[in-house]
Parts: C-alpha cells; structure tokens; sequence
C-alpha cells in the first residue's frame, strides 16, 4: 500500500515534556502525559473532569492544577504555567529528520490537548513541515473517537486507507485502525534514549 497522508501524535511521540521538576517524579510525569484513563488516587469527584480535560482549557487547568497540588508541588500554578510554555517541549532528536523524509506526503498532527502546540513547533522551526494540526479541544473530539482521525484525514484529502498514524499510545493512538489507517508505535521514553526510532519508522513508509 502506498502512503498518501501521515498523521502524528505529539508528547511522546514527536515531542516529549522535559522539565527538571518532573523527571524526579516519574508517577507525576505519567499522569500528566498520559492520553487516556484515570490517575490513580485521583478525587472522585474530578474523575468526569479529568476525563474530558483535553477539551476544555480551563478545565484542564483546574484539574491539573489540582493535581499537582495533591502531589505537593511548590508554587503548583508557575509549574502548571511553565509545562504550556514551549521551552518545556522538546522535539526528539529525529523529528525533523522524520518530517523532511515525508515531505512528499501531507502531515497532520493529531493530539489530545488543551492548549496550542503550534508554537511549540514554531520555536524549534518545525511549523513549516505540518498541514494541518487536529486537536482536541478545538475539535471537541478525543483519540480514539474515530471523528478526530476521520477531521483529520478529511483535512489532508486522503482516503483513510492510505494513511499511517504514528503514536505512542495503543489505545488512544491506534484508534485510528478504526477507520482503516494503518498504525506504528513508539515508545515515550526521554529524548535522550530514543535517538533515531521516528526516522528509522518514517523510511519503512512507502510513499
């Protein structure tokens, strides 16, 4: 089958959050990146909010907020603000290289999130290599609803059929399997340890 389209998730698969606050605290850092599911020992009474947290800024805000208060964070409101800014987010160190090789092909990037990434990508000279970017809380769709991956392919002019979703989430990512796209995993490690992993997976895809 030959690729028309790719779509990206973006922590953990493009770009990881690296803060030196968080690195420590591995449970903490699972919990704020994780796509899908409840945090363990979270409130009950946020359990709603918490799931639907990628759609709503403030309610993102409020229930992260929340968290790290419970997990004892200093100054919790400056971290939370400081993990939306762009400097926290860093690209691994293939993620160009990945990009440029499917140059030929439309890219979306696809992402449960509550906030813009496109200056994310605008920092480190990124932007210019994504068409479209689908994100949760501007769609009012989560991965893996099939509609967030459908906008998305809709967006590209690409029949499902021929496209690839690259994530690190089987569950939430591979959702896209639903609507006949084809799926690749990585794994959410620190950029430091996942060199070339989106490279090597990107020159596997025909196009």
């Amino acid at each position: 089958m030959t690729t028309r389209a790719a779509l990206f998730d973006f922590s953990g698969t493009l770009f990881r959050l690296e803060h030196p606050e968080l690195e420590a605290n591995g449970s903490l850092m699972r919990a704020l990146t994780a796509p899908v599911g409840i945090v363990d020992g979270l409130d009950p009474s946020l359990e709603q909010d918490w799931l639907r947290r990628d759609l709503d800024p403030d309610v993102h805000r409020r229930v992260h907020l929340r968290l790290l208060t419970d997990a004892l964070v200093p100054d919790a409101e400056a971290l939370y603000d400081r993990l939306l800014h762009p400097e926290s987010w860093q690209p691994y160190p293939d993620t160009r290289a990945a990009l440029e090789h499917l140059r030929d092909v439309p890219v979306a990037v696809v992402s449960n999130i509550a906030w813009d990434i496109r200056a994310v990508f605008e920092r480190h000279d990124l932007l210019h290599l994504v068409d479209e970017f689908v994100l949760s809380y501007e769609e009012g769709v989560m991965k893996p609803d099939p509609k967030i991956f459908t906008t998305a392919c809709e967006r590209l002019g690409v029949d499902p059929r021929n496209v690839v979703m690259v994530g690190d989430s089987e569950e939430a990512d591979g959702g896209a399997r639903a609507i006949g796209c084809s799926f690749r995993l990585v794994d959410p490690v620190p950029t430091s340890d996942r060199p070339n992993a989106l490279v090597d997976l990107a020159r596997t895809i025909p196009v």
